[in-house]
């Protein structure tokens, strides 16, 4: 496995319309039906912001 701290890659956090969270490579075109959210960062950062933006891990359409 890869230590995150290491990787040179920037990444972007991605939203969908149910509100799910994830990272993409900020090199590649987003999959449709996903937004991203702020600028590329590493994907340490990214993660720690998906952590405080994903607080109900449910999706949108049934909380």
């Amino acid at each position: 496995m890869t230590d995150v701290t290491e990787d040179p890659q920037s990444y972007l956090v991605v939203v969908n319309h149910e509100e799910q969270y994830s990272v993409w490579r900020s090199d590649r075109a987003l999959p449709d039906g996903w937004n991203a959210v702020g600028s590329p960062a590493g994907r340490a950062e990214c993660l720690a912001r998906i952590e405080e933006l994903w607080t109900d891990m449910r999706p949108l359409s049934v909380r």
